[in-house]
């Protein structure tokens, strides 16, 4: 099956400097999409047809408002928006400070609200309908030891796009949410003391009360890329509200 739906369209995508957002700016281009791809830097993507980078810090809420009225103002109204920026830390809740805390929730909740926010003002009325796509995480539906920042500010970000959903159904808008497990990023992998870090995962942690992969593999950025693709698509023109897991059955729940 073909996925239709993304020629000449123009997508938003933040986090595109990191393994998952590079991969899915890939797959835009690749769909006959242009792309606006945004990161702290402008991300160090290879020059394409349909290609702009531009910085962005996704915590800061007048830098979104001002981007996105500048990129519509440039080059069109938006069609799709993903957001994909997302800040780890990691260690014992008794360990961590107000700025660890504050420093994920900034990225990874207020981010995608502010992302969103923006867009959704400008889509509802639009044709054709648009469509928004926050990359979670499958620690927002399970405890993670020693993330639990990391984990409740993935389960506030998904709660949000489920209520953001709700809220724009009736203008055919639809959001969705794709939760990765393990995935072979930077942010994963600095994770890992060793180079028996991999297979520790796939394995499973039971020190940290985690279980393995039933699949046997950790996903590679292609595979989440690909989930958002499909959600972003014609083919998914009747989901919203979904909360996919890409985890390779890590969290046993879909």
């Amino acid at each position: 099956m073909r996925l239709t739906g993304f020629q000449d369209a123009l997508a938003l995508v933040t986090g595109a400097g990191g393994g998952i957002g590079r991969a899915l700016v890939g797959l835009l281009l690749d769909a006959g999409a242009r792309v606006v791809a945004t990161d702290l830097t402008a991300p160090d993507l290879p020059p394409r047809q349909g290609l702009t980078c531009l910085p962005l810090d996704v915590s800061d809420a007048g830098a979104v408002e001002a981007l996105v009225a500048q990129v519509e103002a440039d080059l069109g109204p938006v069609r799709f928006g993903i957001a994909v920026a997302g800040a780890l830390a990691t260690g014992l809740v008794t360990e961590t400070s107000d700025e660890d805390w504050r420093r994920v929730f900034a990225v990874n909740a207020d981010g995608v609200f502010h992302l969103t926010r923006a867009l959704a003002r400008r889509m509802i009325g639009r044709e054709p309908r648009g469509a928004l796509v926050a990359v979670s995480s499958n620690a927002a539906g399970v405890p993670r030891y020693g993330m639990a920042g990391y984990a409740a500010s993935k389960a506030a970000a998904t709660m949000y796009m489920r209520a953001l959903g709700l809220e724009l159904a009736p203008h055919g808008i639809r959001c969705n949410i794709v939760a990765p497990g393990s995935t072979r990023t930077p942010m994963q992998t600095g994770m890992w003391a060793d180079e028996s870090g991999e297979a520790r995962v796939i394995a499973g942690l039971p020190e940290q009360f985690k279980p393995g992969i039933p699949l046997g593999k950790i996903a590679e950025p292609g595979d989440i890329a690909a989930a958002v693709m499909f959600l972003l698509s014609d083919q998914a023109g009747h989901v919203t509200m979904a909360d996919l897991y890409v985890d390779g059955g890590a969290t046993q729940r879909g």
